[in-house]
């Protein structure tokens, strides 16, 4: 997501911590808007991770990891989530809320 146009560059989703689609999302952000100056991250193990970071430092880009805990730092995102979280079905995501075409 972009802060400061609140626009979501990238999506995928999975009910799994495997950081292979995460990776794919971050390259198809870059690919499509350019890199970052700074990506900031939470300090969950698929934003630590050498995959990850190999990404990020390979391009010059910044990274920011926010403190245990800041969920204030991630209010943009949670508020995207938070009706899929509470309301959406997998089945109803694949089917049409995000391309989920690459699951």
């Amino acid at each position: 997501m972009d802060w400061a146009t609140r626009k979501v560059l990238s999506c995928r989703l999975s009910n799994t911590m495997y950081t292979s689609f995460r990776v794919e999302a971050l390259n198809e952000a870059i690919f499509k808007y350019g890199k970052p100056e700074i990506m900031n991250n939470d300090q969950g193990a698929q934003f630590t991770g050498k995959d990850w970071i190999a990404i990020l430092t390979d391009a010059k880009i910044k990274i920011s990891m926010d403190d245990s805990g800041r969920y204030p730092d991630n209010i943009y995102i949670e508020r995207l989530w938070r009706p899929l979280k509470q309301e959406a079905t997998i089945s109803q995501l694949r089917g049409g809320v995000f391309d989920l075409s690459g699951l």
